[in-house]
């Protein structure tokens, strides 16, 4: 195709035109509409009054005494004539413009304002002559002194004027209180005096904070990049996990730069009527244009700005749009994915084809977020307010100076810097997001190793504790998700263990047991039988004892057979450093530990198992399917996604059947080959560390829970945190563990109290 072809002609311009541009009806006959309204009015005028006078008589007299107007409306008849002509012939149009032009060229050397307000001039004295002719006619007076008596004829109305004008502004004052009062709320100033938070209160943010201050740099001298030809960005976007600072951050901002700070409050815009949300949003930036103008800037800060809504997020984008941009999932620990998983499956709402893609629901748990928001109108004008023209400020400016014909003065630069905060990104209106209104977008996440070990510092400062700098540094090893937030609350926790002990210094030992409570949450207060203790020991020394052997990308944290709301026991593992990237060794050994618990009760119950192994099963498959099918960790290397996308069988598969099907087949069948070899390892690895294991299940039974230090002493046969696990490598200890054993495994075969009690060591 030609681009002659695809390319559409020009509007002409002006110059190039061979006829006149056309006007509009209106515009062609609205002054001689206006000359007769007049005329018809003076013949009116002529009538009141005089019954014997008619119409035809009255329009002759009139048109006899006010002769005048006739060449009034044969002067514009010949003018819209001659329009008419210009514009439909172009020979005409052309000998006008060639011999007549240098009258155009007169007027527009006027500039357009000038002759805009000549124009209005002429019009306003045309409308007083026509004016003062029409009430001298009513007045019979002369035109002048009928002028005059205009005042005097509304003042005798002024009365019923008055009482018009009251009742019409009665209702519309009830209306106004009552949306005044509906928008009022869910905005607080704080003024610079009532600011004290600084960047120095702020930590484990250092990266995020470097790049805000250049913000405000900008903000406190605009003119370093304005001079050069830029503007000073006026929009910073704060997303991440809950609990990580950003509203601390806000606050910091205005109390560095001097400026108030104005937080909106994440449900202001939520409202019963319509249109209460956008006179929220115009009150609110009057408000900051007045503090902008004051103190010179202003710092407003609106969180959960999620909640703001968006006009349609899903219609124009993918559902991983924002995953993939401002990658929203990575602060979403495994664990956490996985009790969204659990959740989605128990209330029934993934369905059986998106089990195999964990991208499916995690694209459905980011669509969720996508609901609600502030109402429609209101998100609108937040966007029109953030990057719209601004109009001339005062009424002075707007109507006074508009009214004499003088230009109205340029609204001034509002230093306004717009800060949000939110933890769904994804929820936000694009056009929210783009640069003039959100210039910068910085993503505030779990701190770093070190900004956990700063963290810790800042809060234990504020109180009395004798922990130290290794102390310090190990409390952040075993925290690796922590926040701001849970770090302050873990700190209080600790002090609030001390004071209940009738101390005022917190040691080693109450930060441990706050960790344990807020990690675990309280121990339910129950007591298991001899038989269903010990086999809950066993279960989980398998898992501690896999993990000490075989995992070295993670910690024991904690080991407890304490019953809790949703476990019977448990042993907890913890990174030791900030790590980005898994492999195949490291999942591996996850499914080892995992299962361990079936391989160990197979082997110290003679082949028999409980139900507790259910959860590691299906942990254990999960990583194993995701190995085989995803991650390349497999015995193919075809993603099993982009397969069954594109609806591709497995290899070799039989003739008529459901190529879905053998590819699921071929599938789980890999996953249960790997999961037997991986049993098998678990099984081998368990028999040669029987003895630690039985160590670790009656250090359990004897104490109930224990650190990962405690752990790692027994098998270590060192001194930890309360226990002693020198007794352990003792044989006449190892003896009695044993014979324990035995006893407790003959009270399961017959469902009743073992023989032995648990032993004591000295």
């Amino acid at each position: 195709m030609t681009e002659s072809n695809i390319s559409s002609p020009s509007r002409p311009r002006d110059s190039d035109r061979k006829t006149r541009i056309h006007i509009s009806f209106y515009d062609r006959i609205k002054f001689l509409l206006f000359f007769a309204i007049v005329f018809f009015v003076l013949v009116w005028a002529d009538m009141a009054g005089k019954d014997d006078l008619g119409f035809l008589a009255a329009t002759q007299q009139s048109a006899s005494q006010r002769w005048w107007i006739f060449p009034l409306l044969a002067i514009e008849l010949i003018r819209q004539t001659h329009f008419l002509i210009a514009e439909l012939a172009s020979p005409y149009h052309g000998f006008w413009q060639k011999y007549f032009s240098f009258i155009d060229r007169q007027l527009h050397r006027l500039s357009d304002w000038t002759r805009f307000r000549l124009s209005r001039v002429i019009k306003w004295l045309v409308f007083i002559t026509l004016l003062s002719i029409v009430l001298g006619a009513i007045y019979k007076e002369t035109p002048v002194r009928a002028l005059f008596f205009a005042p005097k004829a509304l003042w005798s109305a002024l009365p019923v004027i008055a009482q018009l004008a009251f009742a019409v502004v009665f209702i519309i004052i009830q209306f106004v209180a009552i949306f005044w009062f509906l928008s009022r709320g869910g905005i607080d100033t704080y003024f610079p005096d009532d600011i004290k938070t600084r960047f120095s209160d702020v930590w484990g943010q250092d990266h995020v904070l470097a790049r805000i201050q250049e913000n405000l740099v900008f903000l406190e001298n605009p003119e370093s990049i304005e001079k050069l030809g830029g503007y000073v960005p006026g929009g910073i976007l704060l997303w991440g996990p809950p609990g990580t600072g950003k509203t601390l951050m806000a606050e910091s901002m205005a109390g560095e730069t001097g400026r108030p700070f104005v937080f909106v409050d994440p449900g202001a815009f939520n409202n019963m009527f319509f249109g209460i949300g956008i006179l929220k949003v115009k009150s609110l930036f009057r408000k900051l244009r007045k503090l902008a103008l004051r103190y010179g800037g202003v710092v407003v800060f609106f969180d959960e700005a999620d909640a703001l809504g968006n006009r349609g997020i899903m219609t124009n984008r993918g559902p991983g749009a924002y995953s993939q941009s401002c990658r929203v999932t990575n602060y979403i620990s495994e664990e956490t994915l996985g009790i969204i998983w659990r959740n989605q499956l128990s209330r029934g709402e993934v369905a059986s084809s998106e089990l195999s893609e964990p991208g499916n629901l995690i694209n459905r748990f980011m669509m969720g977020a996508g609901g609600g928001g502030a109402g429609m109108g209101t998100l609108q004008a937040l966007l029109t307010e953030l990057s719209g023209l601004r109009k001339p400020r005062g009424f002075f400016n707007r109507v006074v100076r508009k009214t004499l014909g003088m230009r109205p003065k340029n609204p001034p630069k509002y230093r306004i810097l717009v800060v949000m905060a939110t933890n769904m990104p994804e929820s936000l209106d694009e056009a929210l997001l783009r640069p003039g209104r959100i210039d910068r977008m910085y993503r505030v996440g779990y701190p770093s190793k070190a900004g956990r070990i700063r963290t810790y510092q800042g809060y234990f400062d504020k109180i009395s504790h004798n922990l130290t700098a290794e102390d310090m540094e190990k409390l952040a090893i075993i925290t690796p998700y922590a926040t701001g937030a849970t770090i302050k609350d873990l700190v209080n926790e600790s002090l609030i263990m001390a004071i209940r002990n009738s101390r005022t210094s917190v040691t080693w030992s109450d930060v441990l047991k706050a960790k344990q409570l807020k990690q675990l949450g309280p121990s339910e207060d129950v007591e298991y039988i001899e038989r269903e203790r010990h086999a809950t020991a066993i279960h989980e020394a398998c898992h501690a004892v896999m993990a000490y052997q075989t995992r070295k990308h993670l910690e024991i944290d904690i080991a407890t057979i304490e019953k809790g709301a949703e476990y019977l026991g448990m042993v907890a593992s913890i990174p030791p450093d900030d790590q980005f990237t898994h492999w195949r060794s490291e999942y591996e050994s996850d499914i080892l530990v995992s299962l361990a618990s079936l391989a160990g009760e197979r082997m110290f119950f003679d082949g028999d198992n409980s139900s507790g192994v259910s959860g590691d099963l299906e942990s254990a498959t999960t990583i194993a399917g995701l190995m085989e099918g995803y991650w390349g960790m497999g015995s193919t290397v075809s993603s099993y996604a982009s397969s069954r996308r594109m609806e591709l069988g497995a290899p070799g598969g039989a003739k008529g059947r459901d190529p879905k099907e053998e590819m699921r087949r071929a599938l789980s069948d890999r996953i249960e080959d790997n999961l037997g070899e991986l049993l098998a390892r678990s099984e081998t690895l368990l028999r040669k560390n029987r003895n630690h294991i039985l160590a670790v299940a009656h250090a359990l039974e004897t104490h109930k829970t224990l650190s990962g230090n405690d752990v790692h002493a027994v098998i270590e046969g060192r001194v930890g945190d309360v226990v002693n696990g020198a007794a352990y490598f003792e044989p006449a200890n190892l003896a009695k563990l044993e014979e324990y054993h035995q006893s407790a495994l003959q009270a399961h075969k017959e469902h009743r109290k073992p023989d032995l009690p648990l032993p004591v060591f000295g």
